[in-house]
């Protein structure tokens, strides 16, 4: 939006556009920034700067307020946006989903958005080409809540095909909120992976100083370049500092926080690794890349449901998704259970052909059905406890074992299989 009333004419009086560096005097302050546009949500007499810190700033233009430029905004000059290619290093594949990682800001409408093209992505973070040779495509341009099961499987496809063609390993620039799940559903997604499948993200645009984007990338080409790593895997920020990045398995990692730098964690589980500037430290055991082809299994039923239980969850809701699905996740209290009211829905939903699994809100620890009533008849009336597994790769995982087996024993016994980690065995205290 343009500025108007005295903002617009102060402005216009010393020749002052949209991205200029300007300094706008009112009194004793004195602010300096990148003059943005006139907001929609803003009074008249508001001029909006970005300083130098990232952050906007709205100043009131009254009193004995005053305006100066400081610099004009810089032309873009046309570059060469041809990625180099070097017989000395490894190929890398970055297939870029949008999201944080690949924003910046358009000052024409002071909104930050995902990057167009691979030229735009790869060229963001120019070291990243000192360390390999990058095979940049854009396979969408999402905010990751946009994410559907049929990015997963398009995700599934191109990173097998990017690995069977020589690349030593694949970075999915991935928006954080949902990364859990499409990390989850790459993990079951693709068999027999050649190399590492790295999805990263950042908490901070780049165009904010505090950006997470540049050191999170970093660390995931240098895994894909150094390491014999042959998991899917998330890579972010291990402290809220820049010390060094954790790699999470993709069946194991949340997002336990919505703006701290590191936010994700492993959940019952040890991180695989931890990156520290040039230096890759392994944790704990993971699987080496294979030999052969990579394989893709990305048949995927999406008439799944995930459903957390509360105090006075109605019946009736419940049935009416019950209705509407193949397969429901429930996340329950404690130990993964429901009220006692809900068994007889859940008896009924098993008896109609849904599978009914359980999983615990708590995140930490596993489920058990065995210890309580409740629980003795939640499993009487069909329901599968699903161990330690989160709620959301349980979600992902039923998605993909129904898309994959032939008749509900079949789906079950997927279902409590350990396929890609997200099952454990022994869990950390």
């Amino acid at each position: 939006m343009e500025y108007t009333g005295r903002a617009s004419k102060l402005l216009a009086s010393v020749g002052a556009a949209i991205g200029d560096i300007v300094e706008v005097r009112r009194g004793r302050e004195s602010y300096q920034g990148t003059l943005m546009p006139h907001h929609e949500f803003s009074g008249d007499p508001i001029v909006t700067l970005k300083l130098s810190n990232g952050y906007n700033v709205g100043i009131s233009i009254v009193g004995d307020a005053a305006v100066k430029i400081v610099s004009k905004k810089a032309e873009r000059n046309v570059v060469d946006r041809t990625l180099p290619r070097s017989s000395s290093k490894k190929d890398v594949a970055f297939l870029g989903t949008g999201g944080t990682i690949a924003s910046y800001v358009d000052y024409r409408t002071g909104a930050v958005h995902p990057a167009k093209s691979a030229e735009e992505l790869a060229f963001s973070v120019p070291e990243l080409m000192d360390m390999c040779n990058l095979r940049a495509k854009v396979l969408c341009s999402i905010y990751s809540e946009n994410m559907e099961v049929s990015h997963w499987q398009a995700l599934a496809r191109a990173a097998a095909d990017e690995l069977r063609s020589g690349a030593v390993g694949v970075i999915i620039p991935h928006g954080t909120d949902t990364m859990g799940f499409s990390s989850a559903a790459l993990s079951f997604m693709l068999r027999n992976l050649t190399g590492p499948v790295v999805l990263v993200g950042s908490q901070r645009s780049s165009d904010r100083p505090s950006s997470d984007a540049t050191m999170n990338l970093l660390a995931a080409t240098r895994l894909c370049v150094e390491s014999d790593l042959g998991e899917v895997v998330v890579v972010m920020h291990g402290e809220s500092s820049d010390s060094y990045c954790s790699v999470h398995r993709g069946t194991k990692v949340r997002k336990m926080h919505a703006s701290r730098r590191d936010a994700f964690k492993s959940i019952n589980a040890d991180p695989i690794a931890r990156i520290e500037g040039p230096d890759i430290s392994y944790i704990t055991e993971y699987m080496r890349r294979s030999s052969g082809e990579t394989l893709v299994q990305d048949k995927m039923d999406t008439k799944v449901g995930l459903v957390h239980f509360y105090p006075g969850f109605d019946t009736e809701h419940f049935d009416i998704i019950a209705g509407h699905v193949d397969g429901l996740v429930i996340a329950g209290t404690g130990l993964g259970h429901v009220s006692e009211r809900l068994i007889g829905s859940i008896r009924r939903a098993v008896k109609d052909g849904v599978q009914v699994m359980i999983t615990t809100q708590c995140l930490y620890g596993a489920v058990n059905l065995n210890v309580y009533s409740t629980g003795r008849d939640m499993i009487e009336a069909g329901a599968v406890p699903l161990g330690d597994m989160l709620p959301e790769v349980a979600y992902v995982k039923l998605m993909w074992a129904l898309g994959q087996a032939d008749g509900p024993d079949e789906v079950q016994r997927l279902m409590l299989k350990d396929v890609a980690g997200e099952m454990s065995q022994r869990r950390r205290i």
